[in-house]
């Protein structure tokens, strides 16, 4: 399943915690890396990160990078950074912002890629050559799914913010499960065999001792379901024809995280400044028919007071809207 936590406070900087979970192996991913937002997450867990994705490299966030590059600059193995075109340089950049006296000792390996709309260009940066040199590794197209592993897919989808920013679409992969009414009215216990039927085993399968047909128990016993999904879309603007676009690319996804960064009657200050409404993103959850909605990434401008009110707005168009746990007073 995947697991998300927002990081960060209301009004403040903002990033999305998610762990995809299968039940054999974990996929951590951290989306963006706002000022303060690591400041929950316990060290080991920080340390764990496989896949850090930014959105973009605006200061809110990107300003939280040093804080976790404090804790994994040497992680042996291969550290991942994802981003819109110009993440190598700007992170490069970072890289090279500390004096690193014990270089030649260090172990740590970083790839960073620029991911524009078909294709993928990744840098490689070596710890023990002081981070001095984008090494280049190549370029890749791709078709909309930047990462996969065995837990998750990732599907870059480009937002429009004074340029280019991305948003993104975990899904689990689907799941086969059994059907315990099944298995009862088939007599028959649970067992090791059902990890080789799950696993595509053909003809006379051995349960507890006597042979079945494979594919007549695959068809009776298990059943395939969607697995989990969401969605991260942050500072971007909703035009009519992004509204229809985007409204597509999220069919389909359980949970939207969204910026929520202007009042209904702020909206020719939103498109000034190509953020969105809460009843823009209110009525994209709705075309798009996710299942919810939660609003992050609130402007300062407005005070926490009005909070309830701007959940309330939303809610008027799309009642599965929230803010995340502990954003409202009780």
């Amino acid at each position: 399943m995947l697991q998300a936590r927002v990081l960060g406070r209301p009004a403040e900087d903002n990033a999305l915690w998610v762990t995809a979970d299968r039940g054999q192996g974990q996929t951590r991913l951290l989306l963006d890396c706002g000022a303060g937002t690591l400041d929950s997450v316990p060290f080991t867990e920080v340390q764990a990160t496989d896949h850090l994705l930014f959105s973009h490299l605006h200061m809110d966030h990107v300003g939280g990078f040093d804080d976790f590059f404090r804790v994994t600059f040497d992680r042996p193995g291969l550290n991942q950074v994802w981003g819109p075109p110009g993440t190598a340089r700007i992170l490069g950049h970072r890289f090279q912002g500390f004096w690193w006296n014990h270089a030649p000792d260090l172990r740590g390996s970083w790839t960073v890629h620029d991911v524009t709309e078909h294709e993928i260009r990744s840098f490689r940066f070596e710890a023990h050559e002081a981070f001095a040199v984008a090494h280049d590794a190549g370029i890749r197209p791709h078709d909309g799914v930047i990462l996969s592993t065995p837990d998750v897919t990732v599907q870059a989808v480009p937002l429009e913010h004074h340029g280019r920013t991305l948003g993104f679409v975990l899904r689990e992969p689907d799941r086969v499960t059994v059907n315990p009414a099944a298995l009862a009215a088939l007599g028959v216990r649970a067992g090791p065999w059902l990890a080789a039927l799950k696993g595509g085993a053909a003809g006379p399968l051995d349960v507890n001792g006597t042979l079945h047909d494979a594919a007549t128990l695959r068809s009776t016993l298990l059943r395939q379901e969607a697995g989990d999904s969401l969605a991260y879309f942050t500072d971007f603007v909703l035009t009519p024809g992004e509204h229809t676009r985007l409204a597509v690319a999220l069919r389909g996804v359980q949970t939207l995280y969204a910026e929520a960064q202007y009042a209904p009657e702020d909206t020719a200050l939103a498109e000034r400044h190509q953020h969105t409404t809460v009843t823009q993103v209110a009525a994209l959850a709705h075309a798009a028919a996710v299942k919810h909605l939660t609003l992050l990434h609130l402007s300062r401008r407005y005070r926490p007071d009005r909070w309830p009110e701007l959940l309330g707005a939303a809610r008027e168009t799309f009642p599965a809207a929230t803010f995340p746990d502990g954003w409202l007073p009780r």
